[in-house]
């Protein structure tokens, strides 16, 4: 199982209050920084502006065009040293469901490697060294040093 807390919606959908998660003007923010860093071809400046939000981002870190942090909670993620994250790649630390929402702490390792259009839900570690293939949904951890692959993604080989 993931490693997220669970917080009770009063009354149904979640989503519908998301204002009372985190302050709004919180979430803009981080929206047009994360925002810009889709489209920006520095990757310097990519990993400058998202530490400036609070996300641990690790040195020689590649980000790819259009890859989407988590708004609400870009704090919770970290990214290793020398990481590739690939073209649309998301990576989310929270998530809002019809009568709670839950919110997790995403850990990826060194020398990993985030496949093209890969989307990482909250509370899941990457370990060191691992590669994850383009087109997967990443819902559990993957230990160091494995290829994983799929919806959802599963460890092919060690």
């Amino acid at each position: 199982m993931r490693r997220v807390e669970v917080f009770p919606s009063d009354g149904g959908n979640s989503m519908l209050k998301w204002y009372r998660v985190r302050n709004p003007l919180r979430v803009v923010v981080n929206f047009l920084v994360i925002y810009a860093c889709r489209f920006l071809p520095s990757l310097a400046l990519k990993r400058a502006l998202l530490r400036l939000l609070g996300m641990k981002v690790g040195r020689n870190v590649s980000i790819g065009l259009g890859a989407t942090f988590d708004i609400f909670f870009p704090e919770l993620i970290e990214i290793g040293d020398n990481s590739v994250i690939g073209y649309n790649a998301a990576i989310l630390a929270h998530e809002f469901l019809v009568h709670e929402w839950r919110r997790g702490r995403v850990r990826i390792g060194r020398d990993v490697m985030l496949g093209a259009k890969c989307l990482v839900l909250p509370g899941v570690e990457i370990g060191d060294g691992a590669t994850i293939a383009a087109y997967s949904l990443v819902n559990r951890d993957v230990p160091p040093g494995a290829f994983a692959a799929g919806v959802p993604a599963r460890v092919r080989r060690r």
